[in-house]
């Protein structure tokens, strides 16, 4: 298979009909080999526009709705960002070919040491990946000028968006109802805002689900 080829059509047929236009970004995805971050017997399908699932509830998110996040986050070359997941390692590069440090959480140890290899792989020196609880985050190395969600989440967690830097920025998918839209939070003068930008139907992110309530 032509993976080069494949590449350069999710750009053209996924990437770029969807209004993402960084330069940056589209590098990034035509760099990045996707097949390289998924099992070998994926590997053919490692360019189709759905989520490729790793087991476990874990996941590589769509190519589409990576680069339209990455994209809303306003990336720049001197920022430091944070990525809640890392699963094996693919979002990861890709954010890590476009800002200077990447701090990426991943509690799976299995996940966390291929993700390690892939990068390691293709020369991506400026990832720390390093164990931890997702909904917490990683505060000792903060603040972030981007937070990353790599899946969908029922609610941001407050001490997660409290690792933003000031002028950060934070993208996720935010579940409401069932119902994915992607979230774009800033923060200016220590205070956040929310603001909605597009549909996904990304999965949640397992230890994200909406707490459950009681009616009596």
């Amino acid at each position: 298979m032509d993976f080069a080829a494949a590449r350069q059509n999710m750009v053209d047929c996924q990437i770029l009909p969807r209004n993402v236009d960084n330069e940056q970004i589209i590098d990034a995805m035509l760099a990045v080999p996707r097949e390289a971050f998924v099992p070998t017997e994926m590997a053919s399908i490692a360019y189709v526009d759905e989520v490729l699932a790793l087991g476990q509830g874990r996941f590589i998110m769509e190519p589409m709705v990576i680069a339209r996040l990455l994209q809303e986050a306003s990336l720049r070359p001197d920022d430091v960002a944070l990525s809640i997941g890392c699963a094996s390692g693919y979002a990861v590069a890709v954010l890590a070919k476009t800002v200077n440090t990447v701090v990426a959480v991943e509690p799976d140890k299995q996940l966390a040491q291929k993700a390690d290899q892939a990068l390691s792989n293709l020369g991506l020196d400026n990832v720390a990946i390093v164990d931890g609880d997702l909904a917490k985050g990683n505060a000792a190395q903060g603040p972030y000028d981007v937070i990353f969600f790599d899946g969908a989440v029922s609610q941001v967690p407050d001490e997660i968006a409290a690792q933003l830097a000031e002028g950060g920025r934070l993208v996720c998918i935010v579940h409401h109802n069932g119902v994915g839209r992607a979230q774009l939070t800033t923060c200016h003068g220590g205070a956040l805002s929310n603001r909605e930008l597009f549909d996904a139907g990304t999965p949640l992110l397992p230890g994200f689900e909406a707490e459950q309530s009681f009616v009596f």
